[in-house]
């Protein structure tokens, strides 16, 4: 039993450990971007599908609006995004790439194959660990829309 509260066993201090180090890494990887990992993430999804609703973007992130409110903020004064009201219903608000925020990609497109290489990790040992962690994230939202315990 008492193996069972050792921190070094706990699946959840082990992804909580792997996100700050991953987050780590990134950081020199996007610095000469002017960009953080939360608005890498952001503008991934953005060069997938422009332009989106805060809500949709909300949802592709996984963050709720009062979280990504100040990143877009900060985004736009940046000059990497604009946010609009959608013309067809003023309460949605659209975020667009601006053209500064288009041509980040070009220089963004090696960022993960840098990470690959510092994590040491094969393009397809990263596809089985990414693909293993999506199974997990899918049984945890059922479980959370399910209302058990997270």
């Amino acid at each position: 039993m008492e193996e069972l509260l050792r921190l070094e066993n706990q699946l959840c201090f082990a992804l909580y450990s792997a996100s700050n180090l991953l987050t780590r890494l990134y950081r020199p990887l996007l610095e000469p971007l002017g960009i953080t990992y939360p608005q890498y993430l952001a503008l991934l999804a953005l060069w997938e599908h422009a332009p989106r609703t805060v809500g949709e973007l909300g949802q592709a992130l996984g963050l709720d609006s009062g979280t990504l409110t100040p990143l877009l903020k900060r985004m736009e004064a940046n000059g990497l995004v604009v946010r609009k009201r959608a013309a067809e219903d003023e309460r949605r608000v659209q975020v667009e790439l601006t053209p500064a925020g288009q041509q980040l990609r070009a220089r963004a497109v090696s960022i993960p194959v840098e990470m690959f290489c510092k994590l040491q990790l094969s393009p397809d040992e990263a596809a089985e660990l990414r693909d293993s962690l999506k199974r997990l994230t899918r049984g945890m939202r059922e479980m959370d829309a399910e209302g058990e315990p997270s």
